[in-house]
């Protein structure tokens, strides 16, 4: 099957100019199975888009004069893209050489895949929590915080081989089909950032596709600044959240989801927010 035009990689950036640089050397060194490379820059000071353009010159650039936030940023890109898949990549990534194509060739072989997402490892090789998971009902809410709190370990197996359906994969490192963009629709831009993986995979799965992580591949993620220190995300956090029932649940499951989050707050930030992230 011809590699041409299989994947387009876009890539939302906001003041992380060397881990950005660092990406997109990495997307070099893997190869020519990328038809396109794309990144949105959201209103960055450190220099981001001046070193994209001296330093890459095949990636197109898209410039915001605001931070557009994840969601809007990523639609622009993806509007711009042309790959028979597209692929959302964070900008604190380094991905291996074939890891993509592998990915690719998966859900290739999978034609009930929607969306697919790898396994994603810290850069001392120990798997990331939070790479999958189930939507977020209050029950699914409150048994991962009460796994945290009373037993030390996490609801889900993040170091599993197996490759298995899940509700949702993270927006760190998210290959869609296109396909499945055009029945599912585009990111929802009312979501500034976080959830906005949940929502979309939520999407795609009430279109018919399925949902896949495939721990056979894998992708280096450094990530950012831990959320149980920063506050901007932490409320961008729980905004979201409540945004998503909104959308997704009945009252009585928007209800109990606000019954039970200053408990879940309570059962310790760390307990259940993902492991840091550089959108913010």
């Amino acid at each position: 099957m011809s590699n041409n035009g299989k994947l387009s990689v876009i890539i939302v950036n906001w003041n992380t100019k060397t881990l950005l640089q660092n990406c997109l050397r990495s997307l070099v060194a893997a190869g020519g199975y990328i038809s396109k490379t794309i990144v949105v820059d959201n209103a960055s000071t450190d220099g981001s888009s001046e070193m994209v353009v001296r330093g890459f010159p095949q990636v197109k650039l898209i410039r915001n004069s605001a931070n557009m936030g994840f969601s809007a940023a990523s639609n622009q890109g993806i509007h711009a893209s042309t790959g028979r898949y597209v692929l959302l990549l964070n900008s604190d990534t380094i991905v291996p050489e074939g890891a993509l194509e592998e990915l690719a060739c998966f859900v290739d072989d999978h034609p009930e895949i929607g969306a697919c997402g790898p396994r994603l490892v810290r850069p001392d090789g120990t798997p990331q929590p939070y790479a999958f998971g189930s939507d977020p009902t209050p029950g699914y809410l409150l048994a991962r915080g009460l796994n945290r709190l009373l037993l030390h370990r996490y609801l889900h197996d993040w170091a599993t081989d197996t490759v298995q359906e899940v509700d949702w994969v993270s927006g760190a490192c998210l290959m869609v089909r296109r396909e499945a963009i055009a029945q599912a629709g585009l990111l929802d831009e009312n979501i500034f950032m976080y959830f906005e993986d949940n929502d979309w995979c939520l999407r795609i799965r009430q279109c018919g596709w399925k949902v896949y992580y495939n721990p056979q591949v894998s992708i280096i993620h450094i990530g950012g600044q831990s959320l149980a220190q920063n506050p901007a995300a932490r409320q961008a956090y729980y905004c979201s959240l409540n945004y998503f029932y909104a959308k997704h649940y009945r009252l009585l499951s928007r209800f109990l989801l606000q019954a039970s989050l200053l408990p879940y707050r309570l059962l310790g930030h760390q307990s259940h927010l993902p492991a840091g992230d550089t959108r913010v």
